[in-house]
């Protein structure tokens, strides 16, 4: 799976940092009834929210790579827009189509 440039030099710079986020994050997923799929799924209306290029792109990426279809990526953007309003949606589904035009 792609990892940025960034990602990985913090992973470098700060091994111990990184390994206990990544921990934290193995336990929070494993923490409830939730598939691994629909909880990119979830993660990706969340980075939609926060206007994250990066975290949009990744949970793309990982929901792909976990069974979901184009609809349903393209379905959790557009959840996010009465909520987080469409200027973040129109952005979100730029980045989730780099995304998904790269995996073809």
């Amino acid at each position: 799976m792609y990892l940025p440039k960034k990602y990985q030099d913090f992973a470098s710079s700060y091994p111990e940092i990184f390994e206990t986020n990544k921990d934290l994050g193995v336990k929070i997923r494993a923490s409830g009834p939730l598939d691994v799929k629909t909880q990119n799924l979830v993660k990706l209306g969340i980075a939609v929210g926060a206007n994250s290029r990066g975290a949009v792109m990744s949970h793309t990426r990982k929901a792909i790579a976990n069974g979901a279809t184009k609809e349903e990526i393209n379905h959790a953007i557009l959840l996010a827009m009465s909520t987080t309003g469409f200027p973040n949606m129109i952005a979100s589904f730029y980045w989730a189509d780099e995304v998904l035009k790269k995996d073809k």
